[in-house]
């Protein structure tokens, strides 16, 4: 199963098919997104989706008032052309707001020199695949921090934490079995003196959990 945020891409039959699940206003995105051959986004299950069914979406810049229409929609498996992971963060670089250029490129060293990969989606990897304006003053910085285990964990949490300062980092840890948590949100339960639990998402559900399990989930060096 690929993992959500996954990048993934459409056969013409699948475009197709996948037209028939939107509204019909949408229709004429849909067309443009394949014949750009822009991407999709795997995004979490629907209750009623059938195995052979992926559910993916996509997002539309933001128009004058900030306000940014998604698109949801349903593709056969069978219909997918390929999937890829989200971009890295060093791959981003090179099409950095410049807003951002002097704290990000200290980020992304940091997280180079301390064996941190990150990965982007959101406004800023909408940005880049689609070469369209989605980026704006307000805009965060939306990073997937997939941890391998407990001291990377550490290391990469304090990463974020320290260049949140200078930078509007958001985004999600990555446990095992896809389980997702807030870094924000993760951070400040680390930190709290009665242990909270924090919102999980998983693939196809969301639940409550504490970060002692989750860290505990990782594997030991």
């Amino acid at each position: 199963m690929p993992a959500r945020h996954s990048l993934v891409w459409l056969s013409a039959s699948g475009w197709q098919q996948a037209a028939q699940t939107v509204a019909a206003d949408h229709r004429i995105t849909l067309a443009r997104w394949q014949q750009a051959d822009w991407p999709l986004v795997l995004r979490r299950r629907e209750t009623d989706t059938p195995d052979h069914e992926l559910c993916l979406g996509l997002a539309l810049p933001p128009d004058g008032n900030g306000d940014k229409t998604r698109i949801p929609l349903r593709a056969q498996r069978a219909e997918i052309q390929r999937i890829e992971e989200p971009l890295t963060l060093q791959k981003a670089l090179a099409h950095m707001p410049s807003g951002w250029s002097g704290p990000l490129h200290a980020f992304a060293g940091d997280c180079l020199h301390s064996g941190i990969t990150l990965r982007i989606y959101g406004s800023w990897a909408w940005q880049i695949l689609t070469q369209q304006n989605y980026v704006t003053a307000s805009s965060d910085i939306d990073l997937l921090f997939t941890p391998g285990s407990a001291p990377e964990f550490s290391r990469g949490m304090a990463l974020l934490a320290q260049h949140a300062a200078r930078l509007p980092l958001d985004g999600e840890v990555i446990f095992p079995d896809g389980q997702a948590v807030a870094w924000k949100e993760c951070w400040q339960a680390l930190h709290a003196s009665s242990q909270p639990r924090v919102l999980v998402k998983t693939q196809a559900s969301v639940q409550l959990a504490s970060v002692e399990s989750l860290v505990s989930s990782l594997e030991t060096p």
